[in-house]
């Protein structure tokens, strides 16, 4: 049942991809097909994913590749099956809301090419997800990194797109350059290209175990290979470019499940594949981790394009993932396996919320683009009133992403500062000092998240619009509506029930840390969450919500109690003794975030312009305005200088391509030489 219901998930996949192909063009069949038979797909994988974490069986499928020795193989073990269900539910919501969205696309005679490409994604990433061994998930992988180059590319008049496309493309292969080296390392130390083999190899089954160098050297290579696609700092620089320009159900996705690509392959990586990681390892990916959530959230503070804002938002996101994996790898090298898989476990949660939660909100910011035809969002305002269910969907991925309770952000950062707090009294040295300053900044950012948010729909739903377009903005439809509504419900169930879900991970945590750990997480009959250690603390999100809910309901039955008889005035808003307020008065984007920029000065290095323009005399100022950018530091001082040291090299090696034929003859006749000269010594 189990490989029947995967493998028809990947065939729909394949059918819809063919679909939007050969279907008529400008018409409704390649966006109902395409989109149809993806949500098809969606719910066969759904299922077998169930059906895998019921079971708690690992299922094993090989095609022959037609080459010796390689083959096409398919394996579904606790943590691809973890992935793929995160993959699945994004499809059926994505799947769903594409259904409205392609509309606009049916008469550009685009909406089948699009279909072709998403149905690609959706296929290669569940390969990515339960691929067997190294030849073909770098098959996956790359199929994964041209369907979502295209996608990004799809809007070729747009130079933003076709620039945010090249420079995805140029930093997944470099990624995918570190990956191959570091899987040629294993291979040469496990005698074959299949992940069991892997794991055996660094000590994951066998006891077999990689040190020193060898080790050093294969983290380094999968860090930085699987960090260029989580877009981890300073390897980000793509994703704020090409999220943006994406169509906005693909952006969902990347940003969603996409960039989860790098997570699963560190996960796989760090915990199965290097056997005990060493210290050194552990302390570097929690340091990233804070670097990257902190400088994400900041910088998304600056933007006042939504769905860039969302983009930053992932690097935060992919930072607080990074923490929990970062301590997870200091305790199992301190010997702690029981904290680890608690740091573990809120790591991968964290990963799934994320997915929820901000392909919520993408999907939000595109039906925001849809009825207002803006990213923009000083252009924004008074939505919440022509777009209510977008506004309330919107809201939902807002409180979900500030971490804030009840809803699923809350309980998988609770997580991670209760493995942090327990790793300050559980270790010694220096390296205990690493935790309370890890989890003081991790509030720090969730403080700053909370605040950006307040800002992205205050400015952009609250207030009076302050564009035609604003004013003129309609609801999406039903299709569109559905899609979000369902990503909203699953943050509500994955924070009011986290008790129920959290025996998903066992089989992960048993497999990767040694330690089985959710019932210790689970306190007062299923109804509170507990640290898990014994000096920390529990948290009862249903019971935060139980409280919302009666505290809410005071007020109401007061009113009704009191108040019913009483005459209703309704009157305008107090203006201060003007005429009246417009949108001229309201609070812009850029005056939100203007504090923040002034605190965090030394970081943002903002400049500012200022031009007037005069009516009559320099006392008499017609108009001003006012200008201001932050600097980008890594893109000046880091790509800038290295891609101009790259340029100046191949213009100096351009006189080795002389173009004659003797030359090229005599570098071949030294290679040869040099060649045999190594073998004989060796």
């Amino acid at each position: 049942m189990i490989e029947r219901a995967f493998f028809g998930g990947l065939l729909a996949y394949g059918a819809g991809a063919l679909a939007g192909l050969i279907a008529p063009r400008r018409s409704v069949w390649p966006r109902i097909l395409s989109c149809g038979l993806a949500l098809l797909g969606g719910l066969l994988e759904l299922c077998a994913c169930t059906l895998s974490l019921a079971s708690g069986a690992t299922a094993h499928w090989e095609i022959p590749a037609g080459v010796p020795f390689l083959v096409y193989g398919f394996r579904l073990d606790a943590l691809s099956t973890y992935f793929n269900l995160i993959l699945s539910l994004l499809a059926v919501a994505v799947s769903i809301y594409s259904l409205g969205y392609l509309r606009s696309f049916e008469a550009k005679k685009t909406a089948g090419i699009l279909g072709f490409f998403y149905n690609l994604l959706l296929a290669s990433l569940t390969a990515v997800f339960t691929a067997s061994n190294a030849f073909f998930f770098l098959i996956a992988w790359e199929a994964t990194a041209l369907s979502a180059y295209f996608l990004v590319t799809f809007d070729q008049r747009e130079q933003t797109a076709r620039h945010a496309g090249n420079l995805y493309f140029v930093m997944s292969h470099a990624g995918t350059g570190c990956l191959l080296a570091g899987f040629l390392l294993l291979s040469a130390q496990a005698g074959n290209l299949e992940f069991s083999g892997f794991a055996s190899a660094a000590g994951g089954l066998t006891g077999l175990s990689l040190t020193g160098t060898r080790q050093a050297a294969i983290f380094l290579l999968f860090f930085a290979g699987f960090g260029v696609k989580a877009g981890i700092i300073p390897l980000h620089i793509w994703l704020p470019e090409a999220h943006p320009v994406a169509p906005s159900n693909i952006s969902a996705l990347m940003s969603g499940i996409v960039i989860k690509c790098g997570i699963y392959g560190m996960a796989r990586a760090f915990f199965e594949f290097l056997g005990m990681p060493p210290l050194w390892a552990g302390i570097a990916v929690l340091t990233v981790g804070v670097a990257s959530a902190l400088l994400g959230v900041l910088y998304a503070l600056m933007e006042h394009d939504l769905k860039r804002l969302l983009a930053y938002h992932s690097i935060e996101n992919i930072g607080i993932i990074l923490i929990g994996f970062g301590a997870a790898m200091m305790f199992m090298s301190l010997g702690h396996n029981r904290l680890a898989a608690i740091a573990l476990i809120a790591g991968l949660y964290h990963t799934m919320n994320h997915a929820i939660f901000k392909s919520l909100l993408f999907l939000g910011a595109g039906s925001v683009l849809h009825g207002a035809h803006t990213r923009n969002m000083e252009e924004m305002g008074g939505l919440i009133s022509r777009m209510p269910r977008t506004a309330f969907c919107f809201l939902v991925g807002a409180i979900a992403i500030s971490g804030l309770p009840p809803l699923n952000g809350f309980v998988s950062e609770w997580l991670t500062y209760q493995a942090l707090l327990a790793g300050f009294g559980a270790t010694e040295k220096l390296t205990r000092v690493l935790f309370p300053v890890a989890g003081a900044l991790l509030a720090l950012t969730a403080a700053l998240a909370a605040t950006c948010f307040v800002k992205a729909f205050g400015i952009s739903f609250l207030a009076l619009p302050r564009s035609e377009n604003a004013g003129r903005a309609r609801e999406s439809d039903s299709f569109m509506v559905t899609g979000m509504a369902i990503l909203a419900v699953i943050c509500v169930a994955l924070g009011l029930g986290a008790t129920l879900f959290l025996p998903v991970f066992d089989g992960i945590t048993v497999r990767l840390a040694g330690a089985q750990v959710s019932g210790d997480l689970i306190a007062a009959g299923g109804l509170a969450l507990s640290a898990g250690t014994g000096r920390g603390g529990t948290v009862s999100p249903a019971g935060i919500a139980a409280l919302f809910v009666i505290l809410s309901a005071i007020p109401a039955l007061l009113l009704a109690l009191w108040g019913g008889k009483r005459k209703r005035v309704t009157g305008p808003t107090w203006d201060c003794g003007l005429p009246g307020l417009t949108s001229d008065n309201e609070y812009t984007a850029f005056a939100f975030s203007k504090p923040l920029r002034m605190i965090f000065a030394a970081l943002y290095k903002p400049s500012r312009e200022i031009e007037t323009e005069y009516e009559v005399s320099p006392y008499y100022p017609k108009a001003i305005r006012f200008g201001s950018e932050i600097e980008s530091p890594f893109e000046e001082r880091l790509y800038a200088p290295a891609q101009k040291a790259i340029l100046m090299l191949a213009r100096r090696m351009r006189a080795i391509q002389a173009g004659s034929i003797h030359a090229y003859l005599a570098y071949i006749f030294v290679t040869l030489i040099l060649l045999l000269l190594y073998g004989v010594r060796s």
